[in-house]
């Protein structure tokens, strides 16, 4: 049996390991509710990192002294550059799908790629510039303000250790899952967005701007993806990072999409499960390095289990947008 000890811990680090996927997660549901496809949730969230990481590297390097740093600039400067390389990755998406309607699966796929060799490049560059002798960069002064905690949460006990020992980012996410979950179903321009994922035709011809909702959807879709990256290296990593240490969890938070439902607040759970399953490993004695790999399958198997149940009911609400994936031609309406 486990003791509780052991059960907080890896409650905490299950939730820890599911901020990024929630971030990218609730910004593709936003991006397909729109009819669009976005394979290249990976490489946004690999472009939303280290955009954050070169506006805290050039923020940490302007500063005489660590001591001098400021809670707001160390913050916002990060913030400002993750935003802005996200909603240009974003852009140039929907720029190729909806305005050259380019096939969604491909460009997507291309993105990603382009994000992860973008990401390496400017990376490798930042360790260059440091003359660091381990390939990694370490912005540990930006990143305390990220990790920064509730000062009180230490002495609520397990429900501190639980609730209340995270980063505003892991808070943000669980925020912004909820507003997004609440415009989709509760607001007029939610219902367009839906409308236009459904039927962009019938949603042009009542007089919804289909390609002003496709570039609106995936460029903020984008931007919140790409928050997951800033999340999972001043956060999680604690501002170290490191060419591809980011893993798989691009990919996750695509299949937390299909595992939440097409559904913002399903992903809030989702991704706790998710976080938990893929680090469940470090829990169970015995387990064998090859073993590990097995274990970190189990999400997708997850997904997939989810995606059968989920066909063979075949529930209107539970599927996804009857247009998603394609491209939409105002000529063939």
């Amino acid at each position: 049996m486990f003791s509780s000890s052991v059960i907080i811990t890896f409650l905490q680090r299950a939730v820890i390991q599911g901020i990024p996927l929630l971030y990218g997660s609730t910004g593709e549901i936003l991006t397909e509710k729109s009819g669009n496809l976005n394979l290249g949730i990976p490489g946004i969230m690999y472009m939303g990192g280290i955009g954050g990481v070169i506006g805290a590297f050039l923020y940490e390097n302007s500063l005489a002294s660590k001591a001098d740093a400021n809670a707001f600039l160390a913050i916002c400067i990060p913030l400002f550059s993750t935003i802005l390389f996200s909603f240009l990755a974003g852009l140039l998406y929907c720029f190729l799908t909806v305005t050259l309607r380019a096939n969604q699966n491909v460009t997507g796929l291309a993105l990603t790629t382009f994000g992860v060799g973008f990401g390496n490049f400017f990376g490798a560059s930042l360790v260059k510039l440091t003359k660091a002798e381990v390939p990694s960069v370490a912005l540990t002064t930006t990143s305390a303000f990220f990790t920064k905690k509730l000062p009180f949460a230490a002495n609520l006990g397990w429900f501190g250790k639980i609730f209340l020992s995270y980063g505003f980012l892991a808070y943000a996410a669980i925020v912004i899952a909820i507003v997004v979950a609440i415009f989709l179903t509760k607001t007029r321009g939610g219902l367009h967005l839906r409308a236009v994922g459904e039927n962009p035709a019938t949603a042009d011809a009542a007089g919804i701007n289909v390609n002003r909702s496709k570039y609106l959807a995936t460029c903020i879709g984008s931007v919140i993806a790409g928050l997951g990256g800033l999340y999972y290296v001043m956060d999680y990593a604690n501002g170290v990072w490191s060419n591809e240490g980011f893993g798989d969890r691009g990919w996750l938070a695509i299949a937390l999409v299909i595992f939440a439902v097409w559904r913002p607040n399903f992903a809030i759970p989702g991704s706790i499960v998710f976080g938990g399953l893929y680090i469940i490993y470090l829990f169970i004695p015995g387990v064998s390095l090859r073993s590990q790999e097995l274990f970190k399958m189990l999400p997708y198997v997850v997904t997939i289990i989810v995606l059968i149940m989920v066909s063979i009911r075949k529930k209107k609400e539970n599927q996804p947008p009857a247009s998603l994936g394609l491209s939409y031609f105002r000529e063939d309406r």
